[in-house]
């Protein structure tokens, strides 16, 4: 084994550790008829790295089975408020994974509506009969950090978070593609902590 692939084998491990420690709110099992929507931006969509590549379409070989790639490059929380029931009505999804927010960071819209639009998209998850994974992103700067409405939400409404896995992705560099988004090697790296958070949380 080569240094940068003991590098990233301890990212690995040490991402698995830190998110399984602690009680993690429970979901139901899940099954080959479970359909997961990967729901956000660019970072859902897979933006620099091959179609095959993206996360959601990982995971699926993970988790064994249908994850939908709802992502779409550039957009914001309110656009994707706006954009989640046709998602909802169309997929009937019995888990979705929320990862939204960066592009309201990148354009330094108001914490405040962000957090307003995150809140209002769990509520119309959950009211389509379907769970919640949420992740945190990290605010641009010199220093990633998470803003606090990510594990605030997720405290709220007692949701399986990662906080941990897209900070540590951006904080490395043999694991991005540019300034802001993964490439194949992080894409693989998020689908393993996505799968390894779910299957805790459903006691898979």
């Amino acid at each position: 084994m080569n240094m940068r692939s003991f590098t990233i084998t301890g990212l690995i491990i040490s991402l698995v550790l830190l998110n399984a420690c602690g009680g993690k709110p429970e979901i139901k099992g899940l099954t080959s008829g479970t359909t997961v929507v990967a729901f956000g931006d660019s970072l859902t969509f897979g933006y620099g790295a091959g179609d095959d590549e993206s996360y959601p379409m990982v995971l699926a070989g993970l988790l064994g089975c249908q994850v939908v790639n709802a992502g779409v490059p550039g957009e914001d929380s309110s656009a994707g408020l706006r954009r989640l029931p046709a998602v909802l009505a169309k997929h009937k999804p019995n888990l979705v994974i929320l990862c939204s927010g960066g592009n309201d960071m990148l354009q330094k819209q108001s914490k405040v509506k962000t957090k307003m639009n995150l809140n209002s998209m769990i509520s119309l998850i959950q009211n389509a009969g379907a769970e919640v994974v949420m992740v945190g992103v990290p605010e641009p700067g010199l220093l990633l950090k998470v803003p606090s409405m990510y594990e605030e939400l997720a405290k709220d409404y007692e949701l399986p978070f990662d906080s941990k896995t897209v900070k540590t992705i951006l904080s490395t560099s043999s694991l991005k593609s540019d300034l802001v988004h993964p490439n194949a090697e992080g894409y693989r790296l998020m689908a393993g902590e996505f799968s390894a958070l779910i299957r805790h949380a459903a006691g898979n």
